[in-house]
């Protein structure tokens, strides 16, 4: 008689593969709320609706809240690193011009920005293995992305280009800062000061710079609700607890693999087309992830 399988050791091998598809579909998200919200208002609504599902969560199970000042100010500042300023970024450079392939190849440097980084600020070695792994996700990343890239060239806007620059160095200081502050901290209720801590970056500056344009059909309530629920309580949780099972770069690697499948998603959703460029960058992207992580 065959043992029962370990749940943890099955949970382990399940979450990354869960997370990147989680992670993919904002890409379906984004375009279905476009037409219907403005991005900050849409983002501040969404981190509300996260810390509520998370603080329900969090007190039904008598989960611990950070201990002093400096558990909630660990929390705070990863929140705004990895959500606020990572995500606002980003949607206020794609609706200020930037093509999305732009935004998403820039943002493909976040798992080498987390390599370079790891050694000097965490003490964490990466390994010639795990940089070979990298190297190859950033260049199947870009094969897949490279359909995109060709007619927005020639209008690309600088400052969006510096602003989603400027977004991935965030999430790239927000997983390390995470990395260092956050092994002893419960999930649930440190994803719920995190997300606290980006509306209360990204609720002003919406009130600042935009209308408050929100206009609640199916669609934008739709994609408000598998934001919440589905991105940001079920994919941040699984990201919070791969960051603190593995290492850093490695678990960044993962982001190489977000462009494939979203191109995957866009094609049975919206009927993209994927060429053989694609379908090989998305070949090599699966082979470079593949090397970065093992072990």
């Amino acid at each position: 008689m065959k043992p029962a399988p370990d749940a943890s050791a099955l949970a382990a091998t399940l979450a990354p593969p869960v997370f990147v598809v989680i992670w993919a579909t904002g890409f379906v998200v984004a375009r279905l709320v476009a037409p219907h919200a403005e991005p900050l208002t849409f983002l501040s609504l969404r981190f509300l609706g996260t810390v509520a599902v998370l603080t329900g969560l969090a007190l039904a199970a008598g989960a611990p809240w950070p201990a002093g000042w400096r558990g909630w100010r660990d929390a705070l500042l990863a929140g705004i690193l990895m959500q606020g300023l990572y995500l606002g970024g980003v949607f206020w450079a794609v609706s200020r011009g930037l093509p999305a392939g732009i935004a998403a190849l820039v943002t493909s440097l976040q798992p080498l920005m987390t390599a370079v980084a790891a050694g000097p600020l965490l003490g964490e070695r990466v390994s010639a293995r795990r940089w070979l792994g990298i190297g190859l996700g950033f260049v199947g990343a870009g094969l897949v992305l490279a359909p995109k890239l060709g007619a927005a060239a020639d209008a690309i806007p600088l400052v969006a280009v510096g602003v989603c620059l400027a977004a991935t160095v965030s999430i790239t200081l927000g997983t390390l800062w995470q990395k260092r502050t956050g092994g002893a901290a419960d999930l649930r209720t440190n994803a719920a000061v995190q997300f606290l801590g980006a509306a209360l970056m990204t609720l002003p500056l919406a009130l600042l710079l935009e209308n408050g344009r929100f206009d609640a059909s199916a669609p934008a309530l739709a994609g408000l609700a598998w934001a919440v629920l589905g991105l940001s309580v079920g994919g941040i949780l699984i990201l919070l607890a791969l960051i603190r099972r593995g290492a850093v770069a490695g678990v960044a690697a993962l982001f190489y693999l977000v462009p494939p499948v979203s191109a995957a998603m866009a094609f049975g959703l919206f009927g993209e087309t994927l060429g053989p460029v694609q379908l090989l960058g998305m070949a090599v992207a699966a082979a470079g992830v593949a090397v970065a992580s093992r072990g």
